[in-house]
C-alpha cells in the first residue's frame, strides 16, 4: 500500500466528484497516447476508440478503457454521447475541451485529472474510462465500472433465522452501501487505500467515530501500509500483517459473511476491513470469547441465549478433551471407570487387535479426511462421500473388528462438537490441538493432559490484539468475568460498551 493512502489523516476521504483545479493551458504532463499503448501491448480487451468533438473534423481525442471491466452503455451514454454532440462549439483547442470536461461536459459521475501514467493505469484495470489528451500529456478518467457482478443473496456459511438474509458479494463499493444502510451516520468513516504493487487491491477501513479507539485506528493503518507484496488475492497475508501471533493457530480476526454483524460489531466500537473481491468483512480486535458469540443471540431471548452460550462452551470442551480423556483412562485410571461401563469397554475391545490410543488416533485422522473430502469435491458427490464415510465404512469396521464402537462414539461427538463452534478457524484450531492432547494422553495420562492445558492457557494468555489480551475478560481482575463471557446479559442492563475496547464514547444509551 503506498504511503500515507490510510496513516494520512487529512487525505483519509478523497472526494471523487468535488471541483477540480483547471490545468495550466502550457502545462505538459508526462502521459502520451504512445507509451499507454506500449504498456497495454498484447492486451486483446484494450480498446482505443478515436472521436471527433462534436462532429467538428477538426481535432480527434482518444478514448481508452479494458472491456468487460466496464459497463458499455455508461461509456456510451456519459462520455461518448457528449463528447460528440454537435450542438458543441467547434474550433477549440485540447486545453478548452479538457476545462470544459472537468466543468461537466461529460456526464460521468465521478472524473480525476490524472498526470502521471500510473495513475491513469491503475484507473483503467479498475473499470475507468480514460479520455487522453496527447498534446498535453494529460488525461481524465471516468468512473464506467462494468456493475455484471454477482447479486447480494442468502449468507450460506451464517445461517440467519431472525437475522437479515443479505450478505456481502465480491465488489467493494455494494459491501460499503450494506453496512452505510445499517449505520446511517457521518461518523461512520471509510478509509479506502490499495495493497499489492500489481493486484492494487482496493481495501476499505471502517470505523464508528467515538466508538473506536483512535489509536487503534492509527495501528491498523501503519500495519496496513507496511503491507509489502505483489497480489492480495486471499486473505492469508492480509491476517498475518494484522496479528500479533501470527504463528499460532488460534483465529485472531473475525470473519463474517453478513453486513448486520459486521455493523454490530462497529457499533460495538471495533474496526472492520473490507478488501475488493472477498465476499466477506474481517474485524479488530477481538478476543476468543468474541468467537464463540453467533449474531443470532442479539436476536432471541438472553435466558436462551445464555444457555446455548453455555452449550457452546461445553461443545468447545468436549471437542478439545474428550478423545484424550477417554484414551487417559483406558491406558492409565481404569479405576475412574464405573464397573459396568469398564466391562463393556473391555467387551467391544477384545477382537480389536489395536491399541486404544492407536484405534482413536486412526479414527480421528479418517474423520479429518472425511471431512476435507467433503469439502472439497462438489456438492452432490461430497455429500455421497460423507455418508458412505461415516455409515458404511465405519459400520464395515466395526463388524471386521478393527475399531470398537466406543471409539467411533467418542470420536464421533468430539466432531460434531467441532461442527457448533460458530467460527471455522476456531473449530480447526481446536481439531488441531486436540491431536496434541490425545498425545499428551497416550505419553503420561492424566498428568501429561496437565501439561498440555498448561502450555494451552499459557499460549492463548500470551497472544494479544492491538494490545487486549486475548483471553479477556476471564484474565481482567473485574468480578463476575465468567458470567460476562458465559451469559448474555438483557438489553436494559447492556448500558455501556466493552471496557476491553477503549472507546471514547462508552455508553451505548443513555
Amino acid at each position: 500500500m503506498s504511503a500515507g493512502t490510510l496513516c494520512g489523516m487529512d487525505d483519509r476521504l478523497q472526494n471523487r466528484i468535488g471541483p477540480h483545479p483547471l490545468p495550466d493551458p502550457e502545462y505538459a504532463g508526462e502521459l502520451s497516447l504512445g507509451r499507454l499503448q506500449e504498456l497495454f501491448e498484447r492486451c486483446g480487451d484494450f480498446t482505443i476508440r478515436r472521436v471527433e468533438p462534436g462532429l467538428a473534423g477538426e481535432k480527434t481525442l482518444a478514448v481508452c478503457w479494458l472491456d468487460g471491466l466496464v459497463s458499455g452503455e455508461a461509456v456510451a451514454e456519459t462520455v461518448l454521447r457528449p463528447l460528440t454532440a454537435p450542438e458543441r462549439a467547434a474550433g477549440q483547442d485540447a486545453a478548452s475541451w479538457l476545462r470544459q470536461a472537468l466543468q461537466g461536459g461529460v456526464y460521468a459521475c465521478s472524473v480525476q485529472l490524472r498526470k502521471s501514467l500510473d495513475e491513469l493505469v491503475r484507473d483503467l484495470t479498475h473499470g475507468c474510462c480514460a479520455l487522453v489528451f496527447d498534446s498535453l500529456g494529460l488525461a481524465l478518467s471516468f468512473e464506467t465500472r462494468s456493475t455484471q457482478t454477482r447479486a447480494v443473496s442468502e449468507p450460506t456459511l451464517e445461517k440467519s433465522l431472525k437475522g437479515a438474509k443479505d450478505s456481502f458479494v465480491e465488489e467493494l463499493r455494494p459491501n460499503t452501501a450494506l453496512v452505510r444502510r445499517r449505520l446511517a451516520t457521518p461518523r461512520l468513516k471509510l478509509v479506502e487505500g490499495r495493497v499489492g504493487r500489481k493486484s492494487a487491491t482496493r481495501l476499505a477501513l471502517l470505523y464508528l467515530e467515538g466508538a473506536a479507539e483512535a489509536k487503534t485506528v492509527e495501528a491498523v493503518a501503519r500495519r496496513l501500509d507496511a503491507l509489502d507484496l505483489d497480489a492480495l488475492l486471499a486473505t492469508g497475508a492480509l491476517e498475518e500483517a494484522l496479528s500479533d501471533s501470527p504463528r499460532s493457530p488460534f483465529p485472531q480476526l473475525i470473519h463474517t459473511e453478513r453486513p448486520d454483524r459486521f455493523a454490530m460489531h462497529l457499533s460495538d466500537g471495533r474496526i472492520g476491513l473490507l478488501v475488493d473481491g472477498l465476499p466477506l468483512g474481517l474485524v479488530l480486535p477481538v478476543s476468543f470469547a468474541e468467537f464463540m458469540k453467533v449474531t443470532g443471540d442479539r436476536s432471541t431471548n438472553f435466558l436462551v441465549s445464555s444457555t446455548l452460550s453455555v452449550l457452546r462452551y461445553l461443545a468447545f470442551f468436549l471437542g478439545l478433551f474428550l478423545p484424550a480423556l477417554y484414551v487417559a483412562t483406558a491406558m492409565y485410571h481404569q479405576e475412574m471407570l464405573p464397573t459396568r461401563l469398564l466391562l463393556s469397554i473391555i467387551e467391544a475391545k477384545q477382537n480389536v487387535p489395536f491399541s486404544t490410543a492407536l484405534e482413536v488416533l486412526g479414527m480421528m485422522i479418517s474423520f479429518t479426511l472425511l471431512q476435507e473430502a467433503g469439502l472439497r469435491l462438489p456438492d452432490p458427490i461430497g455429500d455421497t462421500v460423507s455418508i458412505i464415510g461415516a455409515l458404511i465404512v465405519g459400520q464395515a469396521a466395526v463388524e471386521a473388528k478393527l475399531v470398537s464402537p466406543i471409539a467411533i462414539i467418542v470420536v464421533a461427538t468430539a466432531g460434531i462438537c467441532c461442527y457448533t463452534l460458530p467460527s471455522q478457524d476456531l473449530a480447526a484450531a481446536v481439531r488441531l490441538s486436540s491431536f496434541a492432547a490425545l498425545l499428551s494422553a497416550v505419553a503420561a495420562g492424566f498428568f501429561g493432559l496437565g501439561v498440555f492445558s498448561c502450555l494451552l492457557l499459557w499460549h492463548l494468555a500470551g497472544i494479544d490484539s492491538f494490545d487486549r489480551s486475548y483471553t479477556a475478560p476471564l484474565s481482567e481482575s473485574r468480578p463476575g468475568a465468567l458470567a460476562r463471557v458465559l451469559f448474555r446479559r438483557p438489553f436494559s442492563a447492556l448500558i455501556f460498551r466493552d471496557a476491553l475496547l477503549r472507546t471514547t464514547d462508552r455508553r451505548r444509551r443513555t
